[in-house]
């Protein structure tokens, strides 16, 4: 490729814009990344051909060192990407966990071996990962955590259970933190892989309200983790799992640029729609209209703030504690687009199943109910207000006076 620095944007829009025009299918503009699901089907050759396209490039890890898949580009020119599928309605098909959590933990703590190994599949979007943080008894504690890794030699024996283990019934491999010593909490946890494609590892996925199974329980029963497979060092897995929950809150607060491009029609348009107009054009029910454009405003200025945030922590060799407050932020925002957005539908908003609603009513409702997580996953809100507290705004620890 060419070297687009000296800020000469103009010449790679216009290759980025050509590119995208001879190999994006029409057939998928608008829609939303199949990957990004929380339930999967097989995908079609005009999903697949996109995603080997997109992969092959680089560009659906922009900024990613090009010696491991990446793109290698600058985040100026990541921005001119992502604008320029957005304009044709296109979205990254390179996503998930790999891309948003752990691909960038790896590349901070991972040995040449382990990148080499794993990177460049993450870039092309080959292989998914699941988290296996969580546990029945170590939830908002999470250094409670009591899955155990047994050096056998050459690898470890991992026995235990994860809860709420996001999209482990379409995983490929997890990064997952386990116990290797019992005498400490923090420090007797280290930070493993391994295959989901293995005897010992038992996925069960949750039934949630929605009606879809994001979440599953995964039971492992003398699974096995290479010792090549250990992230950093021995007992040294707490910080490597803070740091990924950082890059994790980025991303679920819409900070991450990971998601999709394109996808549900904007507010506005769908209040016109549902609502209808009056003679000069506007939202009919002016209470409405306020609530739709101060929505529009937050949205806004989110993704601005999202974008300052990003280059920050660029510079800054990752994501800050700052990543909480966009957590926070970026959630509260879109639970809020969602409840406008039912109300905006009315009573087609509240379907479930039936002719009598289309694609777009259902898929609100469902919106609706699963967003409700957003504000719990990732750590919630009440733990996020906490590291704001004490790592932001420096306040003191009340829990050291008890």
């Amino acid at each position: 490729m060419a070297d687009f620095g000296g800020g000469d944007l103009d010449a790679f829009r216009g290759e980025v814009r050509a590119w995208v025009e001879a190999n994006f299918p029409a057939s998928l503009k608008g829609r939303p990344n199949p990957m990004m699901r929380e339930e999967r089907s097989k995908p079609t050759e005009d999903q697949e051909a996109w995603r080997k396209a997109v992969g092959a490039k680089g560009w659906g890890t922009p900024t990613w060192p090009a010696e491991y898949g990446g793109g290698g580009l600058s985040a100026a020119e990541g921005r001119v990407i992502q604008q320029e599928f957005g304009r044709a309605g296109a979205y990254n098909p390179i996503g998930g966990m790999g891309v948003m959590m752990f691909g960038p933990t790896l590349l901070e703590y991972g040995t040449e071996d382990q990148k080499k190994e794993h990177i460049p599949a993450i870039c092309r979007g080959d292989i998914q990962w699941c988290q296996g943080f969580s546990e029945p008894g170590a939830g908002s504690d999470l250094a409670a955590l009591q899955t155990r890794a047994e050096d056998k030699g050459d690898h470890y024996l991992i026995n235990g259970q994860k809860i709420w283990t996001s999209g482990a019934q379409y995983a490929d491999w997890c990064f997952c933190l386990v116990r290797t010593d019992t005498s400490k909490k923090h420090e007797g946890i280290s930070f493993v892989l391994f295959t989901m494609h293995q005897p010992g590892v038992e996925v069960r996925p949750i039934k949630l309200i929605a009606g879809n199974s994001p979440f599953c329980e995964t039971f492992l029963t003398n699974a096995r983790a290479e010792k090549k497979d250990l992230v950093g060092p021995l007992n040294g897995g707490w910080t490597i799992a803070k740091r990924l929950l950082q890059h994790e809150r980025s991303g679920l607060s819409g900070a991450g640029g990971g998601g999709g491009f394109g996808g549900a029609k904007p507010l506005p348009k769908l209040a016109k729609d549902y609502v209808g107009t009056d003679e000069a054009g506007r939202l009919a029910d002016l209470d409405l209209r306020t609530r739709v454009i101060m929505n529009e405003i937050d949205g806004r200025a989110f993704q601005q703030t999202a974008v300052r945030a990003m280059m920050e922590a660029k510079g800054n060799s990752g994501p800050s504690a700052a990543t909480s407050i966009m957590k926070n932020a970026g959630t509260r925002w879109m639970q809020d687009k969602a409840e406008l957005t039912l109300e905006i539908m009315g009573h087609q908003g509240l379907g479930w199943e039936g002719d009598a609603f289309n694609a777009d009513e259902l898929t609100a409702v469902r919106s609706w109910l699963g967003g409700k997580a957003t504000t719990i996953y990732g750590g919630s809100q009440e733990v996020q207000n906490n590291i704001i507290s004490k790592r932001i705004l420096g306040l003191p620890d009340h829990t050291q006076n008890n």
